[in-house]
């Protein structure tokens, strides 16, 4: 999704930026990049199908398997590094404690990014945010343009590998955070998308 940024005349921390998202009454849908709230466009059928197809396939696997996980599509999520005046919305987050009513989701353990030709800077830029959130083990960006994907899994150490490792079409898509194994291919089975 492009973000477009909304000027403001000085920067807002999380609460204000919350309390101002339930007024806006645009109907769009904002993110809290240090300190500016940004608009998210719309996105692209490939993306949105590649959201569902995902989404739907961790949603069967955590049910399958008993998991207490879930998924949960664009939540608000608050990295450790500019907590004050930052939440991001990563296309799709899982979280394992127990249901709640809270806005911004506590502790992710996995987080998925769909990267688009038009967002590229901006997801690569919630990806690092990400890596400084404790809970999170596993970051997966999506190609929305061809059958591929990076993952970013935290180390036993409690580091982040200097590189993604990178899937093709051929690979099978191996998410350790929630036990679920799965062929990259079938998160694009409704998207158009060169194979």
């Amino acid at each position: 999704m492009t973000a477009l940024r909304q000027a403001v005349t000085r920067r807002m921390t999380v609460a204000e930026f919350l309390d101002w998202a339930d007024r806006d009454g645009s109907g769009r849908r904002w993110q809290l990049r240090d300190g500016a709230p940004e608009a998210m466009a719309p996105t692209a059928k490939p993306h949105g199908a590649i959201q569902a197809e995902l989404t739907g396939l961790i949603r069967e696997h955590l049910l399958r398997s008993g998991s207490p996980c879930r998924a949960i599509i664009e939540p608000g999520v608050v990295p450790r590094a500019g907590a004050h005046d930052n939440v991001r919305i990563p296309d799709i987050a899982v979280e394992c404690g127990p249901p709640d009513r809270e806005r911004l989701m506590d502790e992710p353990v996995l987080l998925i990014e769909i990267l688009s030709p038009s967002n590229a800077e901006e997801t690569r830029a919630n990806v690092w945010a990400y890596t400084t959130i404790p809970s999170v083990a596993e970051i997966l960006i999506v190609d929305s343009t061809a059958v591929g994907a990076e993952l970013l899994r935290r180390q036993p150490d409690g580091n982040w590998p200097e590189q993604p490792a990178r899937l093709g079409p051929e690979d099978t898509l191996e998410l350790a955070s929630i036990a679920l194994a799965q062929p990259l291919r079938a998160i694009y089975r409704t998207a158009a998308v060169d194979k």
